[in-house]
């Protein structure tokens, strides 16, 4: 664990007090992602702490691939959009953690990636509420993932 890795903080923190908190896997933890303009948008990260993924233990590598495909089918049968993005970089946060993008048809960027929108208007503080989405509908979003990987069945630490 690193104190400086916000990743490794949102391990080691209860789950039911950690803000967009979507489910607890045995391997990954999963967090509704900031750009809600993506409905549906969230994180999935290791938890334990390594600098790239095959850093980790087979088990938790496989354990972090696992959880981020149960977080993918939650994502598109709960909201159904017409493709997923997903992507790994750790270019900010040095921590294996995957970033899954659902993609609607309604989107008119739908052919680059999810970032070029996100990097434009992070500059413009207006703009932010459009890409964040709100309070209530971040919570809302929440309950449906966690209804939807309860009826799937995914595992659960």
């Amino acid at each position: 664990m690193s104190n400086s890795c916000p990743f490794c903080q949102h391990a080691t923190t209860p789950a039911d007090s950690l803000r967009d908190h979507v489910w607890s896997f045995p391997h990954a933890l999963s967090v509704l992602g900031r750009w809600q303009f993506y409905h549906g948008y969230c994180v999935v990260f290791s938890r334990m702490h390594a600098r790239e993924p095959d850093d980790l233990s087979q088990a938790e590598r496989d354990g972090l691939t696992e959880s981020m495909w149960w977080m993918a089918r939650a994502i598109r049968e709960a909201f159904v959009p017409r493709k997923l993005n997903y992507e790994l970089l750790g270019n900010q946060v040095d921590h294996p953690h995957w970033h899954i993008f659902p993609r609607l048809a309604s989107d008119p960027e739908h052919l680059k990636p999810a970032w070029v929108r996100i990097d434009r208007e992070e500059g413009h503080p207006g703009l932010l509420p459009g890409l964040e989405g709100n309070q209530a509908s971040r919570s809302a979003t929440i309950a449906t993932l966690k209804a939807t990987l309860a009826r799937l069945g995914a595992p659960s630490a």
